[in-house]
């Protein structure tokens, strides 16, 4: 078979893919097999892919190749989410764009046009994740707008609602006044931003005094409805009664007293916006204070904003600042750090705001969520540290508000059937809740034309957190085959920001609806940030187009990039660097491959030194399974890939290649090639999930393989014996190596001259490794003496002293001077050593393993300079 000279990844990358879908090894059904069972995050319906999606599907990808090939039944969900808040404001966007107001618009008009745009735009980062190589079963692909999805959710709300958890509340709720929704606390960013503290003072109704309050929003006071003091504040005793006016609207409003208030911040008089504020509010109802809301839902001012009115929040405190100031009412400005909430999502800042909304209550569901991670651990965390993030949010849990103020979701189904508060009823069908109202009313002869529906939408993460179960029916259908199978699911990979959205909502679910875990273990992945540690966004314009960076580096170049400097739960600081690293990795093993495959074989006796290398090899191989799979047990997932990088690059390319490698134009044993071809096979497993194309490709090339017979449905290497006494001589003749070779690079021998060898310690050390050694070394000779040897350049490996006589191939001046200056160095460094460890101060107070290191290099250097005087000895 022709091999190229070059690995062309792009052209394998759609060989190979196209190869994997036509032969459908990515599907997966219900069998005798174990399953193995992943849900992919759903990514929104908007997004396209970038760097922290690519490292979640890497891991991802990983976890399920390794399973298909460990011989268990893979099945990687794909899927999206319909994103209720980005999608709906993209679509109001377009549609301004095209001249046309959404509030022009009909529910079903406006249903229609979100469709359209999904249809045009959504999906796009599905087919992006087939180009790094994700072997999800395509056909399962499921977006929570599905009919059966959609259905799943409302079957769940009115379960909920009937079981008495989900109420109607008129609650202060986050207000998004971009998105014209509310969103739930977890949908809130503080942020400390530079603002303002205005000192205003208030008229008291018949007199010349005034008192003096400090706000950050000033333009708040037209909807103030009293001024609170503390009743133990002497300085205002004497107002305890009266009232005062507000500035600018002249309303008269009462002074009222209550022990809320703090007597030492600000002036120890606070304004009560019962409205807009949600501790003013408790205090409003308290003290049964009226309620003045002044903002429209897109915080404009609304009538009770008097000449402000239609005029923008932000525009307007700027201006009513100067008017307070112009008539005598504004007393001081001071700077001011303040905790500002705005919107996850449209960066909006966000106005508390009374309204009636939908609530899930959240104190008993959350209990066996919170008992399955911390105390039984059926849910466990990579890493541990994650739960105390867990226990933190899930302990001081509020009712969760469901509703949201959109069109672009799940419909909540409640039906209003009258004008009192209670009159609604909650049906998955118009026809199941005309029964109800029916009921409820008493009246026979309401239609469904007297029903209407409740027009909210539901919090998009309420039908993401049914993800696990819903993808496999198991909502509409509890008993199937599949959501019997492939649940509970095994791994979860998703980063530790959605943990309250996600994460932990899933848990709480699963155990609702299935009475189990949703997922056994959970990895979170970092952050992907920038060299400067600044995390990766658009509007930085600090992160890479993903799909340039695979045309460039080839998908299996930017996995290992990825990887390599990804630790479970740590940030990951991206460097272009490491993707060329991983694709010089491609190019290394494509080389090694190149290389075997050129050689000629003949039926010859096989050499000493490669049976050797080959039983040397087959050790560390095992050794290193052992390392690969303690890694993958505890989600280490770089760690594994760093294991097989050293153990392909160093021990089989490096060592064993050169150690079975033909002398020059002669052929290889066809004993030693078919072993090392199998060898080469057994790396091909190991590196598959990492490198799925270039390992592909590879194995393609080996030999003529039927579509049963690809890499991408073999078998994961078996863990055998490992024989560590054989892994650790060898370990001990590549120090010999390594030595004779420095030898030969510090004085410039070539190595077409062959040298001599002598070893100090007969009897002491095996002689199994000198074939092997005077081969990669070009030494003549191996001879074991019982002295030093004189005119001899020496190194030490262990407690052994290995010389290399030397004729005319060196200036024994030069080479004199230059033992006395490395000899004078290290006694020096010896002494200052020595003088930190003499010091009782430091050997008290240093840790155990600075201590065990700096007598590590007390005892280096010392066996240093006792070679290097021998050394000198023997020149002498």
């Amino acid at each position: 078979m022709d091999i190229p000279s070059k690995y062309d990844a792009l052209k394998a990358e759609n060989h190979w893919y196209d190869y994997w879908m036509e032969h459908d090894y990515f599907s997966s059904t219900p069998d005798e097999r174990e399953p193995y069972t992943i849900v992919i995050p759903p990514p929104n319906v908007t997004g396209v892919l970038h760097m922290g999606h690519m490292l979640n599907v890497t891991i991802q990808d990983v976890l399920t190749r390794r399973a298909r090939l460990m011989g268990k039944n893979a099945c990687w969900v794909p899927g999206m989410d319909h994103a209720s808040i980005a999608t709906e404001a993209k679509v109001v966007a377009k549609l301004k764009s095209e001249g046309i107001d959404k509030a022009d618009l009909s529910r079903e008009e406006f249903l229609k046009h979100a469709w359209d745009w999904t249809d045009e735009y959504g999906g796009v980062i599905l087919g992006q994740l087939k180009k790094l190589g994700a072997s999800c079963d395509w056909e399962r692909t499921k977006f929570t707008m599905d009919d059966d999805m959609y259905k799943s959710v409302i079957k769940v709300f009115v379960d909920l609602f009937n079981k008495g958890l989900i109420y109607r509340g008129h609650r202060m709720v986050n207000w998004d006044p971009e998105a014209q929704t509310t969103l739930s606390d977890e949908e809130v960013v503080y942020e400390e931003k530079q603002g303002l503290l205005y000192y205003l003072s208030y008229p008291i109704e018949g007199s010349d005094e005034r008192v003096t309050i400090a706000t950050t929003r000033p333009e708040t006071i037209l909807g103030d409805t009293a001024i609170c003091i503390n009743p133990n504040d002497e300085r205002y005793s004497h107002l305890r009664g009266k009232k005062v006016v507000v500035p600018i609207s002249g309303r008269v409003i009462p002074i009222i007293e209550d022990e809320y208030v703090d007597i030492e911040f600000g002036t120890g008089c606070l304004k009560i916006t019962p409205a807009h504020d949600i501790n003013d509010k408790a205090l409003g109802e308290k003290h049964n204070l009226e309620t003045i809301d002044i903002f429209n839902a897109n915080a404009t001012l609304n009538s009770f904003g008097l000449h402000y009115e239609g005029k923008d929040r932000f525009v307007v405190r700027k201006e009513i600042t100067k008017e307070l100031e112009e008539k005598g009412f504004l007393v001081k400005k001071e700077n001011y750090v303040n905790k500002v909430g705005t919107s996850e999502r449209t960066k909006a800042v966000i106005e508390p705001r009374l309204s009636d909304q939908w609530f899930l209550k959240m104190e008993d569901l959350v209990k066996p969520a919170i008992k399955s991670v911390l105390e039984t651990e059926e849910v466990k965390f990579f890493p541990k540290k994650f739960e105390n993030t867990y226990r933190h949010w899930m302990e001081n849990i509020r009712d969760w508000n469901i509703s949201r103020q959109l069109w672009w979701g799940q419909q909540i189904p409640a039906f209003y059937f009258g004008d009192g508060q209670e009159d609604f009823v909650v049906a998955e069908t118009k026809g199941e809740a005309l029964k109800l109202a029916q009921e409820k009313s008493g009246n026979a002869n309401l239609t469904e034309a007297d029903l209407k529906q409740d027009e909210d939408a539901l919090d998009t993460w309420f039908s993401s957190w049914l993800w696990p179960i819903s993808v496999f029916n198991g909502i509409l259908e509890p008993d199937n085959k599949e959501i019997n199978y492939y649940y509970p699911t095994n791994d979860l990979v998703t980063g530790p920001d959605i943990i309250f959205f996600w994460v932990a909502r899933m848990i709480i679910s699963g155990y609702e609806y299935r009475d189990e875990r949703p997922f056994q273990n959970v990895y979170f992945t970092g952050l992907v940030r920038d060299k400067q540690r600044r995390k990766m966004s658009k509007s930085l314009g600090n992160s890479p187009d993903a799909l340039k960076l695979i045309e460039d580096y080839g998908a299996d170049g930017v996995r290992v990039g990825l990887l390599l400097s990804s630790a479970a739960g740590n940030d990951l600081m991206f460097d272009e660097d490491l993707c060329q690293q991983g694709k010089n990795f491609a190019n290394k093993i494509w080389n090694g491959f190149r290389l075997l495959k050129g050689w000629e074989i003949a039926d010859l006796p096989q050499p000493e030194a490669s049976k050797l290398g080959i039983e040397w090899y087959k050790a560390k191989f095992n050794k290193t399974l052992v390392e690969i799979e303690d890694h993958f047990s505890k989600y280490r997932i770089s760690d594994a890939l760093m294991a097989i990088y050293k153990l392909v690059w160093d021990d089989y390319s490096s060592w064993l290649l050169e150690i079975i490698k033909p002398d020059y134009q002669k052929p290889i044993d066809r004993t030693t090639y078919e072993a090392v071809i199998d060898l080469f096979e057994q790396n091909l497993k190991l590196l598959h999930p990492f490198m799925p194309f270039l390992t592909e490709e590879v194995w393609q090339h080996i030999t003529e393989r039927t579509p049963e017979e690809a890499l991408v449905v073999a078998k994961w290497p078996q863990l055998e014996k490992v024989d560590e006494a054989l892994v650790e001589s060898f370990d001990i003749a590549a120090e010999v190596v390594s030595g004779v070779r420095n030898i030969r690079k510090e004085k410039n021998i070539p190595m077409k001259e062959s040298l001599e060898l002598m070893v100090l310690n007969e009897g002491k050390l095996a002689k199994t490794w000198d074939v092997v050694i005077e081969k990669l070394t070009n030494v003549s000779e191996i001879s074991y003496v019982d002295a030093t040897v004189d005119s001899a350049l020496s190194f030490r490996v262990k407690s052994n002293e290995y010389f290399v006589p030397i004729s005319g191939a060196i200036d024994v001046e030069a080479e004199i001077k230059k033992i006395e200056e490395e000899l004078k160095y290290t006694k020096g460094f010896l002494k200052s050593v020595q003088k930190k460890l003499s010091n009782e101060r430091f050997v008290n107070n240093a840790p155990e393993k600075v201590i065990t290191i700096e007598r590590q290099k007390q005892a280096d250097a010392e066996a240093k300079i006792e070679t290097l005087e021998k050394s000198l000895a023997s020149l002498g």
